[in-house]
C-alpha cells in the first residue's frame, strides 16, 4: 500500500468513525466511554473503538463545531466530559449519511454483479 492509499484509508476510517459518533450522539449527550459502549452494543460487538481512536475523534469533532462538551457526572458518579451534537453536527450527520448511502449502494451493486 502506498502513502496515498494509506492516507485515503485513514480518511475513510476517520470519516466512518465520526459519522457513527454523530449518529450515537443524535440520541442524546454521552461521555466518551458511553459512546464506545453504545457503538460496541449496537454493532453486536463488531465495532470496538479504543481510546486511542475515540478521544482524538471527539476532540477533532469538537474543534470543528460538530459537538459540544460539558463536564458532568457519569452513572457511577464519576466526573466525565459529556458530548452533545450541535446544529452543525446534525448537518454534518446528514451529509455523512448521504455519502455513506451512496458508497454502500455502489459497493452492493459491485458485489451483486460479481
Amino acid at each position: 500500500m502506498n502513502d496515498k492509499e494509506t492516507s485515503e484509508r485513514g480518511d475513510l476510517l476517520r470519516g466512518a468513525l465520526e459519522m457513527l459518533i454523530l449518529r450515537t450522539l443524535d440520541e442524546g449527550a454521552m461521555h466518551g466511554f458511553g459512546i464506545t459502549e453504545a457503538l460496541r452494543a449496537r454493532s453486536e460487538e463488531v465495532l470496538a473503538v479504543d481510546e486511542g481512536s475515540m478521544y482524538p475523534a471527539l476532540y477533532r469533532m469538537q474543534r470543528r463545531g460538530w459537538i459540544a462538551a460539558e463536564w458532568g457526572r457519569s452513572e457511577n458518579n464519576r466526573r466525565a466530559k459529556f458530548y452533545a451534537l450541535t446544529d452543525e453536527g446534525r448537518q454534518q450527520l446528514g451529509a455523512a449519511s448521504a455519502r455513506w448511502d451512496r458508497f454502500s449502494q455502489a459497493v452492493g451493486r459491485v458485489m451483486d454483479t460479481a
